[in-house]
């Protein structure tokens, strides 16, 4: 009777995780991997810490290069001075504008790239040919003089649209899209078919919906490559038009030809006269570099998944 009692008790069962145990040479290598990975972590965040660090340093310090990882003689002249620079603020405002444009022109040249090519042969019989054809783009180039000339026969000089139509269209961009969208299940593709979904309802309804990670990989590609991009800008843009990087490029260039500063008024004078030509490049540099970080940490988790799901297909 007893045993009875017992079996007819409900029997509350715990799931516990399993506990494995390690062997001595993969426990060695878990340490000295995470001792390496931690390490060369905080070794790429020491150039940012000493950029920073000379951004806010007093003029004999830097001069003196004995600024490493902390501020020497705290200061926020160089700031100041920035803050004074319209065009500095009229750059960062067309990076900004060229980003968004960029971007969105971008994803809607890939997606609408990505979509056909990721159908079947009895879906897209010509899919191979223009692979092909766009796959080319990746190892071959009309090169800069052509490309320059287009841009001025176009009459896009001083246009911001000189900055995101050439790079539009992003080869390795499109390739990682159409692998995710071949991840896809046909099941559900044929059951809208079958519902009477057209490409178009297919395309916006149920593959973008699903392919969230591949297309925040492809933003993140596309946002710090228009954010980092200076080359055309210099070529496109004159002084008053350039973004961010390209502004720098030529601010710092000039600084370096000239060794010393454009001032305007007494006020700069002033502040510039409390600081190096090195510190207030360092503050340029650090605030250019600032907008990109947060992108990373909101699109870390889609990147991730986006990149490893979106280069391997089944």
């Amino acid at each position: 009777m007893k045993n009875v009692s017992m079996l007819s008790r409900p029997i509350n069962v715990k799931e516990r995780p399993m506990k494995v145990k390690l062997s001595k040479p993969r426990i060695a290598f878990l340490v000295i991997n995470t001792a390496f990975l931690c390490l060369f972590a905080f070794s790429s965040l020491l150039p940012f810490c000493n950029l920073l660090a000379l951004s806010f340093s007093s003029k004999e310090a830097a001069d003196a290069n004995v600024v490493w990882f902390f501020p020497v003689g705290f200061t926020l002249d160089a700031y100041r001075l920035l803050i004074t620079k319209v065009q500095f603020f009229r750059s960062f405002g067309i990076s900004v504008g060229r980003v968004i444009l960029g971007t969105v022109i971008s994803l809607a040249v890939i997606t609408f790239g990505a979509y056909p090519l990721s159908r079947g042969k009895n879906v897209f019989r010509g899919r191979m040919f223009y692979t092909v054809f766009f796959m080319i783009t990746m190892f071959f180039s009309g090169g800069f003089i052509p490309t320059y000339i287009l841009i001025s026969k176009l009459k896009l000089m001083n246009n911001i649209f000189a900055l995101v139509l050439p790079s539009a269209m992003n080869a390795w961009n499109m390739v990682l899209l159409i692998n995710f969208f071949r991840r896809v299940p046909q099941e559900m593709i044929e059951s809208a078919k079958i519902d009477g979904a057209g490409h178009y309802t297919i395309l916006f309804k149920f593959m973008l919906p699903v392919s969230l990670p591949a297309l925040a990989t492809v933003m993140l590609f596309t946002a710090v490559g228009h954010w980092n991009s200076w080359f055309d800008g210099l070529m496109y843009m004159t002084t008053e038009h350039m973004p961010l990087q390209s502004y720098i490029y030529h601010i710092v260039n000039e600084q370096n030809k000239t060794g010393n500063n454009v001032v305007t008024n007494p006020e700069e004078a002033a502040l510039l006269s409390n600081i190096t030509i090195k510190t207030l490049e360092s503050a340029q540099i650090f605030i250019a570099i600032l907008p990109v970080l947060p992108l990373y940490l909101f699109a870390q988790k889609y990147f991730i998944k986006g990149l490893m799901l979106g280069s391997v297909k089944e």
